[in-house]
């Protein structure tokens, strides 16, 4: 027995008698009086919350349930801090294949490119890398940077320059008489900058040069906060997305992945292409092909449903309107959509839809009309069902014949059925002798 001077002992029994008890942990003799399992399980929780070693929820999961909790004030967070903790969370569960470009976006250039013409698509591309391939974009070889070839046209005119100067030093020798400021003439182009970029060899291949760099190859299965850690570990901001069977299937770069979280990053050379679908004066839609089904549902109505089928296989409106078609749909081709929507297409090349106008009821697609009434077997099983349920007594195929024939309205005139002259058909003996006889006219029997 615990001596009743110990401190620790005065300890507990304070914190036991001043622990609430639930009314479930009471009964008729007494609060103290529960079963054994019970008790134990409770004494181990509290023993193992006095040492700190009781398991709880942690602390990715209490983050969640703060960040799903509806009143922002009360967790002290902001709109905006709230969104980016919450992308910061889903990145764990994102891919490489959900972030990254798809290969026909990807902006290539052929490895013997001359520097002229990699300027040129530098400025076409509105780029700073460029992905450097041998002969396809199956093969490629890395990346080059703008950066990379301006330090290369710098370097080579400042080489030309040096070239020149002992020339000009030779050449200015017998005039050593000169005075001062014809001196100071020669050593102008110092002055300047001493740069003659007119003397660099633009026509020099890339693949002659130095400037291409080493780029990440990463399946389309890799979780998306993995490769961050790679680029920042490689210092490689660029990775292209390899098949199963070595093709370029995409390219990913930290742009990408920092995006996911933060929001889309524009800089002053980004153009504002506005939205991918925007309503015109007429009701109708215009829409890039480009643009997520989800987004299309969003501004045109919830009649655009593309199925559930569908929407797993493609993700861009591009996408379902090549499901749709069964081919990749040509300019000014028009295609019947779900409801009452119409797809023009307004603009595409032979690989790839463009651009899309998207209008409501105007007729211009012939849809096949609807089926009405009854259908053909449905007739013969009433035909079939009306001569079993006829009360009369069959005799074979010629009563059933009889039946027909009494059924059908044989004195109507000539000009209902066919010409006047068209020959009638004349009933069977066993019709007219279930005819009932005609009726008299009024008088006939008294005159009789």
């Amino acid at each position: 027995m615990p001596d009743p001077s110990d401190s620790r002992y005065r300890t507990t029994a304070a914190e036991a008698a001043t622990t609430p008890i639930s009314p479930t942990e009471a009964t008729p003799e007494g609060p103290r009086a529960e079963r054994g399992p019970d008790r134990h399980e409770r004494w181990i929780d509290r023993l193992l919350g006095r040492l700190r070693l009781r398991s709880s929820t942690s602390a990715r999961q209490n983050l969640e349930d703060v960040l799903e909790d509806n009143a922002p004030a009360a967790a002290g967070f902001t709109p905006e801090e709230r969104s980016m903790l919450r992308n910061i969370l889903d990145l764990r569960e994102s891919r490489v294949n959900d972030l990254a470009q798809p290969r026909a976006d990807i902006m290539a250039v052929q490895k013997d490119i001359s520097l002229a013409a990699l300027m040129q698509a530098f400025e076409d591309a509105g780029h700073t890398r460029l992905i450097v391939f041998d002969d396809t974009l199956d093969d490629p070889v890395g990346m080059v940077h703008i950066k990379d070839l301006v330090k290369h046209l710098f370097a080579e005119a400042k080489k030309a320059t040096r070239k020149r100067r002992p020339r000009a030093k030779v050449a200015e020798a017998p005039d050593a008489s000169a005075s001062k400021p014809d001196a100071a003439k020669v050593d102008a182009p110092k002055v300047n900058g001493g740069l003659d970029l007119g003397a660099v060899d633009l026509s020099v291949p890339l693949a002659a040069t130095r400037l291409i760099r080493p780029i990440l190859f990463v399946p389309p299965s890799m979780p998306a906060i993995d490769l961050l850690a790679r680029m920042q570990a490689t210092r490689i901001q660029l990775a292209l997305v390899i098949d199963e069977y070595g093709g370029t299937d995409g390219l990913i770069a930290m742009e990408d992945i920092v995006e996911s979280i933060v929001g889309d990053i524009e800089d002053e050379h980004d153009v504002d292409d506005g939205k991918t679908v925007a309503q015109t004066a007429d009701g109708a839609y215009v829409a890039d092909a480009r643009a997520r089904l989800e987004e299309v549902r969003e501004v045109v109505g919830p009649d655009f449903d593309p199925g559930a089928e569908v929407s797993e296989e493609v993700d861009t409106l591009g996408g379902y309107l090549t499901v749709l078609a069964g081919h990749v749909p040509v300019r000014g081709e028009l295609l019947a959509g779900p409801a009452e929507l119409e797809f023009e297409i307004i603009d595409a090349d032979p690989r790839r839809v463009k651009r899309v106008k998207i209008t409501r009821g105007r007729g211009l697609i012939s849809r096949p009309a609807p089926v009405r009434g009854r259908r053909r077997d449905e007739e013969d099983q009433a035909a079939a069902a009306a001569l079993a349920s006829d009360p009369a007594p069959a005799a074979g195929p010629a009563a059933a014949m009889a039946a027909r024939s009494a059924a059908a309205p044989t004195d109507m005139p000539a000009a209902a059925g066919g010409p006047p002259d068209a020959p009638q058909a004349l009933p069977s003996p066993a019709t007219q002798s279930q005819r009932p006889a005609p009726a008299k006219p009024p008088g006939s029997e008294a005159g009789a």
